[in-house]
């Protein structure tokens, strides 16, 4: 909802309707638990306190101390849960939780319905006269051959080539090929990596871009609106397509369509056992990087922002939304011609359990901007480009290159995951207080 803009009936319902739940989860303890709610909410906050306190400490230690750690992890919620038992409270507990809980939900809901982004406009176009696909066979465990996707490709006019080697293709040689023979689309059926790969060719020489979302995320997919659960329904844009402006990215002169990771996340990756044992390589490894003895000493720019020394920092094409952790995964827009950054810096487990509060979090700083230099005390670092690990000279400049990128959808797709926005009881007070917006035709 823009700034100023009045309530929808539903959006201001929903916000009564938290606050009335909010409410209620506090009179319950008061009303059931009396001069108790207040041992109450001290034996809960602190075991909280404890758990964060146990998380940080196994994130950050090897060895006995990591085991101690994880033992307290669980036994400090255990030891609250068996005092709410003794003193015959669960079930005031386990109410009041409920309501709280509905509380939230209703809340987060009215703000979703406020914030509700506008959807990126599309154009109608007609079928491509000669499209051409890239498909990696070994991509998100072999989907191209479990969806028929080939044979679904030809059979709707489509020249397919299969990344099966020998050795390494050139994935964009291969698409600069296709293009001097006449092809009017690329598509590509393949992980984020590949599909950056041929979306930068697209650009170049201005024809559209199908994703096929045959990779194991999928996230550039997620973003488009796409459906991730059947990789062959993006074909159904050859006979029955939409066209989308997008933005494109550039780190270190190397395309990317959903972002760059530096520091802790972009080191653990490049290390060899990571692939074969990926849990034990990261425990095995973060606590020096999360303690600082280990790794770059980087220095994130974008405009005046300037963040120093953060474990890891990360740079996507179009801000994510940051709700919530999960708010991690999706952006609402790909057409905004900005940067999103994401630092983040943590020193103690007061800042790692603050992490949960989203973009209020001390220990998270967020910017948006139109280039991101990214610079270290060592000549080069591990970089991760759309989930791809490579090592890049410093400084490393990001770039957004606006509505770079001409996309052809399916007309009818399951559309952009519905923004998740963070949960302030300042506007959800608001919402519930304010008039509503009149109805289309009303006097």
């Amino acid at each position: 909802m823009r700034s100023g803009a009045l309530p929808a009936a539903g959006e201001r319902w929903l916000a009564r309707l938290s606050l009335l739940t909010a409410a209620g989860a506090v009179v319950v303890l008061l009303l059931f638990a009396g001069l108790r709610t207040v041992v109450l909410l001290g034996v809960g906050a602190g075991g909280l306190v404890v758990t964060a306190a146990a998380v940080w400490w196994a994130l950050t230690h090897h060895g006995a101390r990591r085991m101690l750690a994880l033992v307290l992890t669980v036994s400090a919620p255990a030891l609250v849960l068996t005092q709410y038992v003794r003193h015959h409270v669960t079930w005031i507990v386990a109410l009041s939780g409920v309501l709280w809980l509905s509380a939230v939900v209703t809340g987060r809901s009215a703000l979703v319905r406020a914030d509700r982004p506008v959807a990126m406009p599309e154009s109608p176009v007609l079928p491509p006269r000669q499209p051409f696909m890239i498909m990696n066979p070994r991509s998100g465990g072999g989907k191209v051959e479990r969806f028929g996707l080939r044979e679904k490709a030809e059979a709707l006019g489509a020249d397919v080539a299969l990344l099966e080697g020998p050795g390494t293709v050139d994935v964009a040689g291969l698409a600069r090929e296709a293009v001097a023979k006449g092809a009017d689309l690329l598509g590509v059926a393949g992980g984020d990596g590949t599909q950056a790969v041929v979306a930068d060719v697209a650009a170049a020489y201005d024809v559209p871009l199908l994703v096929i979302p045959a990779g194991t995320r999928n996230h550039f997919a997620l973003d488009l609106g796409l459906d991730r659960d059947d990789p062959s329904k993006a074909l159904e844009a050859l006979r029955d397509g939409a066209e989308l402006r997008v933005d494109l990215g550039r780190a270190g002169g190397r395309p990317f369509v959903n972002n760059v990771s530096f520091g802790a996340y972009a080191e653990v990756v490049q290390n060899p056992s990571y692939r074969g044992g990926k849990t034990r390589t990261i425990a095995d490894m973060l606590p020096d990087y999360l303690m600082g003895h280990r790794g770059a000493h980087l220095t994130a720019r974008t405009g005046a922002v300037t963040m120093t020394g953060p474990q890891a920092v990360l740079v996507s094409n179009n801000p994510y939304g940051m709700g919530d952790i999960a708010g991690l995964g999706r952006r609402p827009y790909l057409n905004g011609g900005v940067l999103g950054v994401i630092g983040v810096k943590v020193s103690s487990a007061g800042q790692a359990a603050g992490l949960l509060r989203g973009q209020r979090s001390a220990g998270l700083t967020r910017s948006t901007g139109r280039t991101v230099t990214v610079d270290a005390d060592l000549p080069s670092i591990p970089v991760g480009i759309d989930g791809e690990a490579l090592t890049l000279p410093v400084p490393v400049r990001c770039e957004v290159r606006p509505l770079a990128l001409r996309v052809l959808v399916p007309r009818v797709r399951p559309g952009v995951p519905e923004p998740r926005p963070p949960l302030d009881w300042r506007r959800i007070w608001r919402l519930a207080l304010r008039p509503v917006r009149p109805r289309r035709g009303a006097p």
